[in-house]
């Protein structure tokens, strides 16, 4: 998650100016997670700050948004880069991606202002299937397809096997229980094909379906309780 200086996450409350904030640092009476914070400590949307006794962090009721993400967004919380997912939605409140979509790349992505159920599924080994549509720039074979579930070296390591089926000549499905870097991209690469298009379609038990390009939907009750089992084995923090 993005980290930024307790002065500006103190000023973003409205609490006070940065210059205040700096003011009630050196003074003590700012504590960040119940403790009396070191100088030039950075936080995340997750930790409490209080000053003196009163939390002043913005309460703002939990959200999880299912987004489909255009080709050519970034999905970064770094507000200086242009086409960055944050300035794309304008969303009335402070919120961050889970994980990643590469620029390329179209598709469903989470968003959130939960730093716990961030933490939750990227470290959730089980049941974090990512599903994919990929057309490539030429014809698919059966030696492909094999190779593609059965692993391919990329990033000094061999991709876990996975469930991958031929749509059309040049089009195939794949779901993947791994985020290895551009991993799609990789494999394919190594196999002698070019990405052309790639757009992921499901994350667990969320799909992309009636959620049209550059719009949002909320998680439904049964989806968010779905996904909190599914995780729920998994650690909160890194």
């Amino acid at each position: 998650m993005e980290l930024k200086r307790l002065n500006k996450a103190i000023s973003e409350t409205g609490y006070c100016s940065r210059r205040g904030a700096d003011k009630l640092i050196e003074e003590g009476k700012v504590k960040v997670n119940g403790k009396v914070p070191e100088l030039g400590t950075k936080v995340t949307a997750t930790d409490v700050i209080s000053v003196n006794g009163q939390t002043i962090t913005k309460e703002v009721e939990n959200i999880y948004l299912a987004f489909h993400k255009p080709v050519g967004i970034t999905c970064t919380t770094e507000l200086h880069i242009k086409g960055n997912i944050i300035d794309y939605i304008k969303y009335p409140e402070r919120i961050f991606p889970i994980g990643r979509l590469d620029k390329p790349s179209e598709g469903l992505i989470f968003m959130t202002n939960d730093g716990d159920i961030v933490n939750k599924i990227l470290r959730s080994k089980n049941s974090h299937q990512k599903e994919y549509v990929v057309t490539v720039n030429r014809p698919i074979t059966d030696d492909f397809i094999k190779k593609m579930g059965n692993g391919v070296p990329i990033l000094d390591t061999v991709t876990d096997k996975c469930e991958v089926k031929k749509i059309n000549n040049t089009t195939f499905n794949i779901i993947l229980q791994q985020g290895l870097n551009r991993q799609i991209r990789r494999m394919c690469d190594y196999l002698g094909y070019e990405v052309r298009t790639l757009k992921r379609i499901r994350i667990m038990n969320i799909s992309l379906d009636g959620i049209k390009k550059g719009e949002y939907r909320s998680f439904t009750k049964q989806e968010l309780a779905e996904i909190n089992e599914l995780v729920k084995d998994s650690s909160k923090t890194f």
